[in-house]
């Protein structure tokens, strides 16, 4: 029984029985490269795929884009539609917004949007990308320069600009060029600038608003990297002759009223400032300054500082010398260094007085005040010019001095009494300023000794 048995397996040949194995996506005749690429995505209709992505956060559907260049074609034609549309571009800028499911504030929704649509056009040309991009976008009226009815109180434009540091992240320059010029001619902006620039200033003080609002939302996004920010503040300044550049810079950077955010052109001329309202035209000087402005030289900078005092009119001398003690020590030599070359010894005393000034009120340490004096003299080719810089110094103390006192004799007070506070803070200051001198004098007479 077991040789029957052994036989009867031995008569019955043995067939090759193999399952066909499907490959991931693949259906039965449908070999399609274009439906494989869809993957089980494939058996659904397109309007079940679209209700699908309803259900996935904007940093899911971003990721879902590089599976295959199928199912980003399918992503593109879904953010182009109604439904789409709706998900996708958030338009409640007014408000704060509840907690969503991934948690995320408006700014981070359309950072991930930007991420979205970076993968999606990834392989266009970068005019058609941004093409597509404005198409996307055109129906967002808040991210328009004269768009919002409420620019002020509207994170439109600081949602665009996140949107776009997202989306040009890596780019390299040329592409950046032309980025800039789309928004450029998209926004007319050329013709804007021109006309706020060669008004009177405040004549046009909604256009100033909308064009500063702009810049610094969209151009200067809050966040960017020196180097982005660097070089879309060169593409905005350097179509411009340096008497525009600093009115522009002002209008960007310059003090704003807290009532309804127009620029303060007085601001500099009525009467001393504080930090605050300096500190941003410091940090855009210091970033045209630093190495990441390779367009801009040294000389250009001072030339732009030099302008920017007279805007709209000569500047008190103590907010020079505040914005120069804001722009850092390399600004702040350079300045005072290219006077000393130049043969204004006088203007430069001044300047130094005021230095010390500030260095009293705003409590820096007056040794900052006193090397800085020595590096400049260290600028002079001769003695001479050295100790007639310093003798310019001295009598500079004794007349500001003697104005001040002269003020307060004639009883010129105000609400605050400013006149015998800034007699007190001069007098204050010229002592601490002299015992740093008398300090490094007699440390060094001892080490020599």
């Amino acid at each position: 029984m077991t040789s029957g048995s052994g036989s009867s397996r031995t008569s019955v040949p043995r067939q090759k029985q193999r399952r066909s194995r499907r490959r991931p996506g693949h259906t039965p005749g449908r070999d399609s490269p274009a439906l494989s690429a869809l993957g089980y995505f494939q058996t659904l209709p397109l309007e079940i795929f679209q209700m699908v992505l309803n259900y996935l956060s904007v940093k899911d559907i971003s990721m879902l884009s590089m599976v295959s260049k199928t199912i980003s074609g399918r992503l593109i034609n879904y953010i182009s539609t109604s439904s789409g549309s709706r998900r996708l571009l958030l338009q409640d800028f007014h408000q704060e917004l509840p907690a969503r499911r991934e948690g995320a504030s408006i700014l981070e929704h359309y950072r991930a949007l930007g991420l979205l649509l970076k993968r999606c056009t990834l392989l266009l040309p970068t005019r058609d990308r941004l093409k597509y991009v404005h198409k996307v976008l055109s129906g967002v009226s808040c991210f328009k320069l004269n768009g919002c009815a409420s620019p002020l109180h509207c994170l439109g434009l600081q949602c665009y600009g996140v949107f776009l540091q997202i989306l040009t992240a890596g780019w390299d320059e040329l592409e950046c060029h032309r980025v800039f010029n789309f928004l450029w001619e998209l926004s007319n902006l050329a013709r804007k600038v021109q006309t706020v620039v060669s008004s009177k200033p405040g004549s046009a003080r909604r256009l100033e608003l909308r064009i500063r609002l702009f810049c610094r939302g969209v151009l200067l996004s809050p966040g960017s990297r020196r180097s982005d920010s660097a070089f879309w503040l060169t593409r905005i300044l350097k179509p411009w002759p340096m008497v525009n550049q600093a009115r522009l810079l002002y209008i960007i950077f310059g003090p704003v009223s807290s009532r309804d955010g127009h620029v303060v052109w007085q601001k500099m001329i009525e009467g001393p400032t504080d930090e605050t309202s300096l500190k941003g035209l410091a940090d855009a000087i210091k970033l045209l300054y630093g190495t990441e402005a390779r367009e801009w030289t040294a000389d250009d900078v001072i030339s732009l500082v030099d302008e920017l005092s007279v805007v709209p009119q000569e500047w008190l001398m103590e907010n020079n010398a505040r914005l120069l003690l804001l722009s850092g020590n390399s600004i702040c030599f350079t300045f005072l260094a290219s006077k000393a070359v130049n043969g204004r010894a006088v203007e430069l005393a001044r300047l130094m007085v005021f230095m010390v000034l500030v260095c009293e009120k705003d409590l820096y340490c007056m040794d900052w005040a006193v090397k800085m004096m020595q590096k400049v003299c260290k600028v002079f080719s001769t003695p001479w010019e050295r100790n007639n810089f310093l003798q310019c110094l001295e009598n500079s103390f004794a007349r500001m001095l003697m104005d001040m006192l002269q003020a307060v004799l004639a009883g010129e007070r105000d609400e605050e009494d400013s006149s015998f506070l800034n007699l007190f803070h001069l007098m204050n200051a010229q002592a601490n300023f002299h015992k740093e001198i008398l300090y490094m004098a007699m440390g060094s007479t001892s080490s020599t000794s």
